[in-house]
């Protein structure tokens, strides 16, 4: 059976908004009467089927779909919060939000995700860092993208994110100011971006305090898929560490309790979301806080612009978080 023709395909072949599509379909102004013609001749030479009210065609809404990894979304209380931020943004805007989720073997094996094959939707999020091979298979379906909470050199794509920099620096600053020199990281850098500029935060901050991070204080917390692992304490213990979520500080104040160490008196640890494992913590975490509505926020309107067929505002949104101290500092 041959698949139904979007408003979609006929935008990307016109290079249009899939709004002026719309527009020009069902009659509205904002098109010119050139651009009508084309669109009508477009919609009839690829078999779009109009609707029998033009009204029902004014008021499509738009269906964005939103694809995360599997081991982002497992459990992931950040994730879960980010994507009710997105409906509520979503919602005003006529916008429905299709969530798919792509297990490991659909994204080492580039199985696409059935929202992309049923042509169900008329733009992305990548919510999260998919691998790099997958992510460039899905655009090869030509539709508006954007990237939320991570970034890639190597892909031209348009990203919100929090200030991980910023982040990483500030805890690993408020480490120093208590006294604490001996500052070890946990978190595998080369999993994410965000976890590679949280290190980066926490470098720039020993090092413009003349310390030397040490590699031996660096410590794994993903395998090789990017799912958590047991992290192992160093025999030579630091003094705190800089963790780059709050589930991962979470799980190391009760390994650190397990082997005798008493937090923050023997080790201080920080985390970093500012979520769910911040405050269940024993004792609770002290953690950055990520402005989630503020990043969903931007994440819709730079993918509006793109749907009306505008550029966005930046290639790159930073959307800065706050500093939260608790007890385990």
């Amino acid at each position: 059976m041959a698949k139904s023709v979007r408003m979609a395909d006929i935008a990307q072949r016109l290079g249009i908004s899939v709004v002026s599509v719309s527009k020009g379909l069902s009659g509205k102004e904002g098109v010119s009467d050139e651009m009508r013609a084309k669109i009508l001749a477009t919609a009839q030479e690829l078999g779009y089927e109009m609707p029998v009210k033009a009204e029902a065609s004014a008021q499509r809404s738009i269906n964005i779909g939103i694809l995360v990894a599997d081991r982002h979304f497992d459990e992931s209380a950040f994730y879960s919060s980010l994507y009710r931020s997105l409906l509520n943004h979503c919602a005003p805007l006529g916008y429905n939000c299709i969530l798919e989720i792509v297990p490991a073997e659909s994204e080492q094996n580039c199985i696409m995700p059935t929202l992309l094959v049923n042509r169900k939707v008329d733009a992305l999020i990548f919510m999260g860092e998919l691998h790099r091979r997958y992510i460039s298979t899905v655009l090869q379906y030509g539709l508006p993208f954007m990237f939320l909470d991570f970034y890639d050199d190597t892909i031209a794509g348009d990203s919100v994110l929090s200030d991980n920099t910023s982040g990483g620096y500030q805890m690993t600053e408020h480490l120093l100011s208590t006294g604490r020199r001996r500052i070890g990281f946990v978190g595998s850098v080369c999993a994410t971006s965000s976890i590679m500029d949280r290190y980066l935060g926490y470098c720039r901050a020993l090092l413009m305090a003349g310390i030397e991070p040490r590699p031996d204080w660096r410590l794994e917390d993903r395998d090789s898929d990017g799912r958590l692992i047991q992290t192992r304490l160093p025999e030579d213990m630091p003094e705190a560490f800089v963790c780059n979520c709050d589930e991962v500080a979470f799980n190391l104040v009760e390994l650190l309790h397990r082997n005798g160490y008493e937090v923050p008196r023997d080790v201080a640890v920080t985390g970093y979301d500012d979520y769910r494992f911040s405050t269940i913590c024993r004792p609770q975490l002290t953690s950055y806080r990520i402005d989630v509505d503020g990043m969903a926020g931007a994440v819709v309107s730079q993918l509006r612009r793109k749907l009306n067929g505008k550029s966005p505002l930046a290639p790159t949104t930073i959307v800065p978080g706050a500093f939260v101290r608790r007890d385990s500092t």
